[in-house]
This record gives structure tokens, sequence and C-alpha cells, in this order.
């Protein structure tokens, strides 16, 4: 792969530890003639990754989160190096990052592209998510009645909590943790998963990539809360249908070239991959 050339950093400078190997990174960077530039804002500047070859996020996976939509738009490769919890997208540990940071730099990676959805609501314009997009009660405190449409064909009717429409990218997250199955993230579909469904035959659905959800709510008075990647939201009313796809974009992801997707897997949900006797 190409070196890397002009590097972003972003920052979260309230996750234990990220400012410290930041500024080491960043020292790093500098020192094999990068050229740099950083941020600690959330959400980013507008333009900040422009131009740049690539995008170091040092935090948590919802750091990276954070940066998703503007990475996949501007087509700049991301490296996640994890000061969180678990990190299924912020790879990296801070010294895996302090030790192969200058063979990335030189172009010792490969690039996994991530599939991205997208919504849209009456009130909005389309908005991009890499994990999920989860529809619920604006207040949280009361069922819903959810009907979704595959194109023209009704899928059922849900009375639920609400319902994860998941990325295979997002399926270790709020997908998992409702019962949802675990998907290869270059696995071609999308995963819907009700959330506390009250009929108890409503399991997880996987649904080809190119298919054009529609969720209608038969739920009353209210509005629906509409949450992306658990960090931006909108709102649809009772006559507002919500749209999920597939965006057309991809978010490009630095790994390491011995990368492999279920040794994170293993690692992060401690599977243990072996008898005793």
């Amino acid at each position: 792969m190409p070196p890397i050339r002009k590097l972003a950093f972003v920052i979260n400078a309230n996750k234990a530890g990220a400012p410290d190997i930041g500024q080491d990174l960043l020292d790093l960077a500098r020192r094999e003639g990068v050229e740099t530039k950083s941020s600690t804002e959330f959400p980013l500047p507008p333009g900040f990754l422009h131009g740049c070859d690539a995008c170091c996020a040092i935090g948590g996976d919802g750091t990276l989160l954070g940066l998703a939509s503007e990475a996949a738009r501007e087509q700049v490769p991301v490296i996640g190096v994890n000061r969180g919890s678990l990190g299924f997208l912020t790879t990296l540990s801070a010294e895996e990052a302090r030790t192969q940071f200058k063979e990335l730099l030189s172009g010792k990676y490969r690039i996994a592209h991530r599939r991205l959805l997208e919504c849209c609501t009456h009130e909005g314009p389309k908005e991009l998510a890499l994990n999920d997009i989860v529809v619920k009660d604006e207040g949280s405190s009361r069922l819903v009645r959810l009907e979704v449409h595959a194109g023209e064909e009704l899928i059922t009717e849900y009375v639920c909590d609400g319902i994860i429409f998941s990325t295979p990218t997002g399926s270790t997250a709020y997908n998992l943790s409702a019962g949802g199955p675990l998907i290869h993230p270059e696995a071609d579909v999308i995963a819907m998963t009700p959330i506390c469904p009250h009929t108890l035959s409503n399991r997880s659905i996987i649904l080809r990539s190119d298919v054009c959800l529609r969720v209608t709510s038969h739920t009353g008075n209210g509005r629906l809360l509409v949450a992306l990647d658990g960090q931006r939201s909108r709102f649809a009313g009772q006559d507002s249908p919500i749209r999920i796809s597939t965006s057309s974009l991809r978010l490009p992801l630095i790994q390491r070239c011995d990368y492999s997707h279920f040794s994170v897997v293993r690692t992060k949900l401690g599977w243990s991959g072996g008898f005793s006797g």
C-alpha cells in the first residue's frame, strides 16, 4: 500500500492515556517526515479530513464512530487505537501502536472497506451509520408498534421496545446485546433485530444488502427516536416513514497485514476455544 504522508489525528482527551499516546504517535510521525494535524473536537470541524492520506482515531469505538461519516465521505482510511473498553473497531492497543506505527506509515497495512447504512426521515437529509440504526419510542418508556416493509413487501408488524438495523460491522454492538447474530464484516447483509418483542417467535432477520426498508409507526401519539450509531438522533412522527438502506459509500479501515477478525472476536468476547482434560 502507499505510504502515509499526510496524517490527521483525532484524539479523545476524555479517555485515560489517549493524549499521551497521541503525542507519542504525533512525534513519531513527524520524525518520519509525515505532515500532521490533530483535533480533540467532537464533532470534527468541517473539512478537517480533506486531503489527508489517513486518520488516526485514538479513544474507544465511539471515537471512531464519531468520525466515520466524514471519513467515508472523504474516503480517508482510519487507523483505530483503543483507549476504551472492548474496541472492536479500534483494534490497535497503545503498545501495538507504538511498536507498529512506523510500519503502518511506510505502507505495511491493508484496507478493509466496511459497509454503512443510510437513513432518512421526512424531517431531514440522509444520515450515515457504521454500526446501527435504532428505532424506538422518543421517551424509551413504552412499547412501539412498528410495521416494516422490504420494498413493497410487508415483513411484519412488531410490538416491541424498538428495532435495531445493523451492519455486519455493528453486529458485535447493540445487535449482539439484544440477542442478534454475529456476522462476518465482509458479509453483504443487513441484520434486523427486534428489542424485547412481545411475540416470542420474532427473532433477527438477515436481509440482502440491496433491500430498501421502510419503517412506519402505528404506536399512536408521540414521535419515534431514530438513533444513528448511538451518537446522533433524529425524530419521526406518526405519518413520517423511516427509510433505511445500504449506502453506496464504504468506510476504509486500515488494518495490520496479519489482522484476523476471528482473533479479535475471540479476544474481545473471551472465547476459550479449547478443552482441558
